[in-house]
């Protein structure tokens, strides 16, 4: 574990290769009954660069209507099917916190995709952490303060990597500037996998 700064821990290579292929298949079992969609930002209907879905009691969706968490997929109108273990047992190794995780946002990024600065504050317990898995390309991860336009730092986060923050840095600013396209072949096509861990209710 790389302490990034107070909050930050960053676990580079948690899953090994053979536990990577095998988180892959399971997450293509979820997007057969929770398909990538496009999300939208409030108000202005601007789609994002990246494209979602998610699995887990809740599920984080955004459109013209605002930012929220929903028991359901937006265009299938289905529950979001259930959380694959080993995501469930990387959050109870890692995150330190004594309840399980609700939601697991699955986001992909294509060769050009990236996600601005933003804080995840759409949850009702700032006191769980965050824990996210990286799997395929190469991605750099800009980490700011908890105020907008603040100093940054950068991050490689290779596939296999986990970055958890909590506490102090629950509510950074953070976002993807850059994919590396083609270095690695996990997916079978460029392009990166994000899975994010959040407890969203309060215990």
């Amino acid at each position: 574990m790389i302490s990034v700064a107070p909050g930050i821990a960053y676990h580079p290579g948690y899953w090994r290769a053979a536990e990577q292929v095998a988180l892959v298949e399971e997450l293509r079992a979820v997007l057969k009954s929770a398909p990538l969609f496009t999300p939208a930002m409030p108000r202005t209907g601007k789609p994002f660069s990246v494209r979602m879905t998610n699995c887990g009691p809740l599920g984080w969706v955004s459109d013209r209507e605002g930012y929220r968490y929903q028991a359901r997929h937006p265009l299938t109108g289905e529950a979001w099917p259930a959380m694959p273990a080993m995501l469930r047992d990387g959050w109870r190794a890692l995150s330190g916190y004594a309840h399980d995780p609700e939601a697991c946002l699955i986001n992909y990024y294509n060769g050009d995709a990236k996600m601005g600065l933003h804080q995840d504050r759409d949850e009702e317990d700032f006191d769980a952490p965050i824990v996210s898995f990286s799997l395929g390309d190469t991605a750099v991860f800009r980490i700011g303060g908890t105020e907008r336009g603040g100093k940054t730092t950068s991050l490689k986060l290779h596939s296999g990597d986990a970055l958890v923050f909590g506490g102090p840095a629950r509510l950074v600013y953070h976002g993807i500037d850059r994919i590396f396209a083609g270095t690695s072949t996990l997916l079978g096509r460029e392009g990166r996998v994000n899975l994010t861990l959040r407890r969203v209710t309060k215990p």
